[in-house]
């Protein structure tokens, strides 16, 4: 059997049609979804991307082995996916962006592995200075389609099918879109008409985090209206209709060279985005609300199921489980990963099954920071013009706003615990998701008592 990883950066479940969006224009991950399996609730174990690539490449939660920050990168004495398939005769090949293996570990795990340029974005919409300047939104790309980073990553993937390989393969598109700046190449870009996004989850809700507000403030948001954010929001869309349409152009590759029946496909975010939510852009290290947890996950393997739909709680690690399973290959170390192959068969979830997300940055671990001007990692952003220079400058200004984080949630709670050694509860959140699915209402303390067993399940599983 042969594997494909699709795998756009920062995307959201909510905002495909094949999730109840009916905005979204997703018309090839729609078709994949009734081909296969869509889960409906699946969770990232952390928001940002290097780290949850650690975990969804290895089955480990990122405290495992404290890949806590952006810089800690799978070194070679550490366990991957993508090294258990090359040791097992797979020809791996990548395509795009790197933020998961150090440099010391691919020759070990793949076969070829490529960044293929191109425009990425258009440029900022406003002046620096300007209320948005911050806010990512950008123009549309100077260029064709077919002329991004992304189409030319995907096009390397499709001349590798057309030489017709006759050794198992693994595929690996981790690719930029919809990443911020949220921008794409025409007519994508105004794909979506701002007036048909629904009404946004609103700002200045009772009893939110801090990093709300700090966000808004640091990143010069609080002019900025409704219209605003749901541009912002249509353009995000549209990124991902181009990033739909890029996955069509693999899918039909996979067809035209006889591989459609023989190759188990995957399609998942590391992480979603604000897009404008709560008056929000990007994400945050902290933040654990399901725009920034909940991920698409669709899958297709030869011999599954078709238009099969989970409701119960996964976590998108559990493809280590899965993909091993599939290609007939023992883990060697110890993970938290779970095959999700009888479900691919046609079976379902556990219903009772928790899933967990962590984040942020403890004020004793000073290192993990960003925003350390006289480190040359990061001195690059320390540039009052530089897009992510308020994100830095918000976390050394108000280091407890990204304070550690973890969440459990359930089918019908969702807890987010935040602790520091300067502050033992900071902006600890519960919801009931039965009478409140889009978190508006913040449940008092006093009520944690009801969600003692899964507290129980949190700290056998997560604790720091």
């Amino acid at each position: 059997m042969n594997f494909v990883i699709f795998n756009p950066d920062e995307m959201r479940a909510e905002s495909l049609g094949c999730y109840g969006n009916e905005v979204a224009k997703t018309p090839n991950f729609d078709s994949f979804a009734s081909q296969g399996t869509r889960f409906e609730q699946c969770h990232t174990t952390y928001t940002v991307c290097s780290q949850s690539r650690a975990s969804f490449m290895t089955g480990w939660y990122t405290h495992v082995r404290g890949h806590r920050s952006l810089w800690h990168l799978l070194h070679n004495d550490e366990p991957n996916l993508l090294r258990y398939l090359k040791k097992a005769g797979y020809t791996v090949n990548w395509w795009g962006k790197n933020d998961l293996l150090a440099a010391d570990s691919f020759n070990s795990s793949v076969s070829s592995a490529m960044h293929m340029g191109g425009p990425q974005n258009g440029g900022n919409s406003f002046r620096f200075g300007e209320a948005g300047y911050y806010s990512f939104l950008s123009n549309a790309y100077n260029g064709n389609w077919n002329e991004t980073s992304d189409y030319n990553n995907v096009a390397e993937a499709v001349k590798f099918l057309e030489t017709k390989p006759t050794k198992p393969f693994m595929i690996y598109l981790p690719l930029i879109k919809p990443h911020p700046p949220y921008s794409a190449p025409e007519p994508f870009h105004s794909l979506i008409d701002p007036k048909d996004i629904p009404d946004l989850r609103p700002w200045g809700l009772d009893k939110k985090p801090d990093y709300h507000e700090l966000i808004r403030k640091h990143r010069n948001l609080t002019s900025l209206d409704v219209d605003f954010f749901k541009k912002l929001q249509a353009v995000y869309m549209g990124s991902i209709s181009y990033s739909d349409h890029l996955f069509g152009i693999l899918l039909k590759a996979l067809e035209d060279n006889g591989y459609a029946d023989s190759t188990a496909v995957f399609v998942f975010a590391d992480h979603g985005d604000y897009a404008g939510d709560y008056g929000l852009v990007e994400k945050w290290p902290s933040g654990l609300e399901d725009v920034l947890t909940r991920v698409p996950l669709l899958v297709r393997v030869p011999g599954g199921a078709s238009n099969h739909v989970v409701r119960e709680q996964v976590q998108h690690m559990d493809i280590v489980a899965t993909i091993l399973h599939l290609a007939n290959v023992t883990a060697q170390h110890v993970h938290f990963s779970e095959d999700l192959t009888p479900i691919l068969m046609g079976g379902f979830g556990d219903v009772d099954r928790a899933v967990y997300s962590e984040g942020g940055y403890s004020t004793h671990e000073p290192l993990d920071f960003e925003g350390r001007c006289k480190d040359p990692e990061q001195s690059g952003k320390c540039n009052p013009q530089q897009i992510y220079y308020p994100k830095g400058l918000q976390q050394q200004m108000e280091p407890l706003s990204v304070c550690r984080s973890v969440m459990i949630r359930t089918l019908t709670h969702k807890l987010v615990l935040r602790s520091d050694p300067k502050d033992f509860d900071h902006c600890s959140e519960l919801y009931d998701l039965q009478k409140d699915p889009r978190y508006f209402t913040v449940f008092p303390t006093v009520y944690l008592y009801k969600f003692n067993l899964c507290l129980a399940k949190f700290y056998m599983h997560v604790g720091n």
